[in-house]
């Protein structure tokens, strides 16, 4: 009988999961769909001196995630990467729950930032939009209120901090996910939904590569590091191609590792080794040219989840394939 409970359990779980990929915004229907039974560790405390400095003009920034592998919640550090193209803003991916499961949404590329369950993961991703710059004339514009910049090289910077306060939904919330039990609750905007019917792109291969790395460092998992990872953010993506990869990497034991990124983490901000940058006030002439933020914000958390491999997880996960 017990055995007949279980099994029954499980189907119904299993259709509950079918309907709930029925009424998922198309930009999610790509590579591996991921669920699990357990919720991702609380998103690690990060501040302005933590993230590496934009290196170069017409980056974003993506935030770091948990994702799910073969030995469980893992952290991908945050990083710049090229956009696919001028005007297109990035939507985390975030993890939400159904069906008593906590469920992957990948990220993705558009013209206007999406939903992604209102998890504050900080630099301009406070819940709602991305305030953390603005594509102006072919040209992105940062808002060093919420973004680092090396000023040497970028400078189209303005500054914005009104942002922070009317995009952030969850205030100071570490809380990783959206729905269910002690979850985020924040239903799509108008915006949010809009930027559904949108053109998107699923992240780069480089995107790709920068978590597959991640996968393969076990200091990453939260089982070795406790939901503490070290390497909070790196200035470029890691195990891309040579064009995104030429940075020396700094932490608190070595201070040159040759051609891998530059990394930060919470022990070691690296200030010392990086530019800060360029400050500004109200008062300051330059403010006028900031651009102005299109409708529905793109748009910052100083605390601070895209396509997957087809990773094996343990048996308290499940994998789903969809198309």
């Amino acid at each position: 009988m017990r055995i007949f409970q279980a099994m029954r359990a499980k189907s119904m779980r299993v259709m509950l999961l079918a309907l709930f990929l029925c009424v998922i915004p198309a930009s999610s229907w790509a590579g591996v769909f991921i669920s699990v039974g357990f919720a991702p560790p609380p998103l690690p405390v990060m501040v302005m001196a933590d993230q590496p400095p934009c290196p170069t003009a017409g980056w974003i920034w993506t935030p770091g995630y948990w994702a799910y592998g073969p030995g469980g919640y893992y952290w991908v550090p945050g990083t710049w990467v090229p956009a696919p193209e001028p005007g297109f803003y990035w939507t985390p991916g975030y993890w939400g729950w159904s069906a008593g499961l906590y469920v992957w949404h990948p990220g993705y590329w558009g013209p206007h930032v999406g939903y992604y369950g209102g998890v504050n993961y900080g630099f301009g991703y406070f819940g709602i939009g991305f305030v953390g710059g603005v594509w102006h004339g072919g040209v992105f514009a940062y808002n060093t209120a919420v973004v680092r910049v090396n000023t040497t090289i970028v400078h189209n910077v303005y500054v914005d901090r009104t942002v922070i306060v009317k995009n952030t939904v969850a205030v100071n919330s570490r809380v990783a996910y959206s729905g269910g039990p002690g979850g985020i609750n924040h239903q799509p905007t108008p915006e949010e939904r809009a930027a559904v019917n949108d053109h998107h792109y699923a992240a780069s291969a480089t995107q790709t590569q920068h978590e597959t790395a991640a996968m393969h460092n076990t200091n990453n998992y939260a089982s070795h590091n406790g939901g503490h990872p070290s390497n909070l953010a790196t200035e470029r993506p890691v195990g891309g191609n040579a064009n995104t990869n030429r940075a020396v990497n700094y932490n608190s034991s070595k201070s040159n590792s040759g051609n891998a990124p530059k990394t930060y983490n919470s022990s070691h901000s690296n200030t010392g080794n990086a530019p800060a940058p360029r400050t500004y006030n109200a008062s300051h002439s330059n403010t006028s040219n900031a651009p102005a933020h299109p409708a529905g914000g793109q748009a910052a958390h100083e605390p601070p989840p895209q396509q997957h491999e087809s990773h094996q997880p343990p048996p308290r996960g499940e994998e789903h394939e969809h198309r």
